[in-house]
């Protein structure tokens, strides 16, 4: 990994690399953009920002780009996303990079300018867009240039060779469930999935993890959000009872969607001392951790260790506790500094950017696929009584793709 050229500059990994809030601050929603709450940067940034169109952080002669919204939609988070930026470039001590930050406005045609504009300023890698959209306006132009980017939405549709996802990408949690489970001895699942985007991308990941794993799917029914009772009462037989057919039942919904579901299961008959719940990143939420039918059950997710520290960090500097997304600016930002210094003229190429070892960053080891998407360590945490504790960490390095 290139873990070397960070910790040659006399600051510890911990410190510059592992960063982290609370994963209930703001998870990567499937449209590509953040969804929950939000606090916005401190408004002297943000009215610096918005005032120039963007800035340049750092002095040195390789440059990058960083597209992100200014104004418009998403603008909070973009000075946010800005602000990480910043924060990467001190910590790195000086390194040879100037990041151009470009506003994309929250929309296609903005990022498809921003990234123009950016090359035509001497960009050799461009970070962001942050919503799908622009990603895939900006992208046109960028890999038309020849040049790279690494961009922040969780939608993988928009990845592609060249167009690296720096995110928090539901299907990498739903492998990693799905690999503790059935190393626990879990062999039958059966899921209810909400008929959503989100529950679109799980499903598929889902059936494909559980075939790849040799265990069976013993069923899966999906329901209208808030209304999950006809779906329940289609599979009770499976998931209830002496004769239950699963072991494991995956639940991919929000907060908003548990709060409907857990009831509905527990009126069912539903134990899950017997069958055990399985769940996403979107479950690291104190309204999940009270849920009765949810005791005992796990859930993949980015330690959040690295993002506390990072959070303390960015709020000492910045005035204001970063959205959860922030952390993939810091990341992305040290990542291109980093590069510079260790492979010169070779930093972006996608030999390079696609080394299987991965990188370590503020949520742990990653790694981009040559096809885009991303690989990440994520550790499973278990609910026990109204909170969380992790039960099997994180691992330090990321195992083959496809195992």
């Amino acid at each position: 990994m290139v873990r070397s050229t960070w910790l040659r500059r006399g600051i510890s990994l911990g410190a510059i690399l592992l960063l982290g809030v609370s994963l209930k601050a703001c998870i990567g929603g499937p449209d590509g953009g953040p969804r929950g709450t939000v606090q916005a940067p401190a408004p002297s940034v943000a009215a610096d920002a918005a005032a120039t169109g963007g800035t340049r952080i750092g002095a040195g002669t390789v440059k990058v780009a960083l597209v992100v919204p200014l104004t418009g939609q998403g603008s909070a988070i973009g000075t946010a996303l800005r602000n990480a930026a910043e924060l990467a470039i001190e910590d790195f001590q000086k390194p040879d990079l100037q990041i151009i930050v470009k506003d994309d406005r929250g929309a296609p045609d903005g990022a498809r300018e921003a990234a123009q504009a950016a090359l035509a300023d001497g960009a050799e890698l461009v970070l962001g867009p942050l919503f799908a959209a622009n990603v895939q306006s900006a992208a046109q132009v960028v890999r038309a240039a020849g040049k790279p980017m690494v961009a922040f939405s969780t939608d993988v549709s928009v990845a592609a060779r060249g167009v690296y996802l720096l995110s928090f990408l539901p299907q990498a949690e739903v492998d990693r469930i799905v690999e503790e489970a059935t190393a626990a001895g879990r062999r039958s699942f059966a899921a209810l999935i909400p008929e959503s985007t989100y529950g679109n991308a799980v499903e598929a990941q889902f059936r494909e993890a559980v075939a790849r794993k040799g265990a069976r799917l013993v069923a899966i029914e999906r329901y209208a959000p808030g209304n999950p009772a006809p779906a329940i009462g289609r599979i009770t037989g499976l998931i209830t009872g002496a004769g239950a057919q699963a072991d494991a039942l995956f639940l991919p919904d929000t907060p908003e969607g548990l709060a409907a579901v857990a009831p509905a299961l527990t009126r069912a008959g539903f134990s899950p001392g017997r069958v055990k719940p399985l769940g996403t990143a979107v479950w690291n939420d104190p309204r999940v951790f009270a849920l009765p039918a949810l005791q005992g059950g796990w859930f993949a997710a980015a330690d959040a260790a690295g993002f506390a520290n990072f959070s303390q960090r960015y709020q000492a500097r910045f005035g204001a506790a970063p959205p959860r997304v922030a952390s993939l600016a810091y990341d992305a930002v040290s990542l291109s500094a980093a590069l510079t210094r260790q492979y010169g003229s070779q930093r972006f190429a996608d030999a390079t950017l696609t080394n299987p070892s991965g990188f370590a960053g503020t949520d742990g080891t990653f790694r981009f696929r040559p096809e885009g998407l991303s690989d990440r360590s994520l550790a499973i945490y278990e609910i026990r009584g109204n909170a969380s504790a992790i039960v099997s960490p994180a691992p330090r390095t990321l195992s083959p793709s496809g195992t």
